[in-house]
């Protein structure tokens, strides 16, 4: 009589084995997908979201709103607020509690009322300077060609307050120069003294060149060579009690970028 041959159902075994393992791996994957759509990579470009807050010199308001637009798009779901003004008002309202996030001043000792109060965190980073220059009303009808012109009795001129960046600078000048100049009146900021000269309720003021370029013909611009002597450096930093830390520091980084230098230097700054 033949023997018959038994075979061990092994083969339907692995499949099975095969299918079950099939089926984990399956299961993992797609647990690890809805992991990775749960949590979006860190370092993506949507993962900013908020309001950020920036204080920052008068200055600046051209250039940061460019910039603040420019930040807006690359990331969607935030939005910066601005608070332009003299650097000595913006750094008191900071230390009396003003909530913001960054503040950018038009120079160290304004900055150092910040850090000084221990309001900042972090060091300070300088990102851009300036230098400045004299408007005058258009095509300059008073022949202004240097500082020591500013100090004819026929000519109406105003200066920045002198505890403003702007003031102390053209103070600085002025003192290298062994000039004397008394102001119809002194301003509050930068902006605030280059109106008075766009609506004609003074000659000429001493402002940034950068404030002499935004105002495009409404004003003339001339060059001295005292500004050298008297060249601020622009310091930026995260606040200690910023409510956007994360996003206030990807602000900062756009202003320091190269993208972020070719605007500030389209504008006129000079590079740190």
């Amino acid at each position: 009589m033949p023997t018959r041959t038994v075979r061990s159902p092994r083969r339907p075994l692995q499949v099975a084995a095969v299918g079950a393992a099939a089926l984990l791996g399956l299961s993992a994957c797609s647990s690890s997908d809805s992991d990775s759509s749960a949590k979006p990579d860190p370092s993506g470009p949507g993962r900013l979201s908020g309001e950020v807050t920036v204080f920052a010199a008068a200055s600046l308001k051209e250039s940061f709103t460019t910039l603040g637009k420019q930040f807006e798009k690359e990331h969607p779901g935030t939005e910066v607020t601005f608070s332009f003004g003299g650097s000595d008002s913006l750094a008191a309202s900071i230390t009396g509690g003003a909530p913001a996030d960054v503040f950018a001043a038009a120079s160290p000792r304004t900055m150092k009322i910040v850090t000084g109060a221990g309001d900042a965190s972090g060091t300070p980073a300088t990102f851009v300077r300036n230098k400045l220059e004299i408007a005058t009303l258009p095509g300059n009808p008073h022949k202004v060609t240097s500082l020591k012109d500013l100090t004819g009795p026929d000519l109406n001129v105003v200066l920045c307050d002198k505890e403003v960046p702007c003031g102390a600078a053209a103070q600085k000048a002025l003192d290298a120069s062994r000039l004397k100049l008394t102001p119809v009146s002194y301003e509050q900021d930068v902006k605030a003294a280059l109106t008075k000269v766009e609506l004609r309720e003074a000659d000429a003021a001493v402002v940034y060149q950068t404030d002499v370029r935004a105002a495009g013909d409404k004003v003339e611009g001339v060059e001295f060579p005292e500004s050298a002597d008297a060249v601020n450096d622009y310091p930026i930093a995260l606040l200690k009690d910023a409510r956007n830390a994360e996003a206030a520091n990807a602000f900062i980084a756009l202003v320091r970028s190269a993208e972020g230098q070719k605007v500030l230097s389209g504008a006129g700054f000079l590079k740190p």
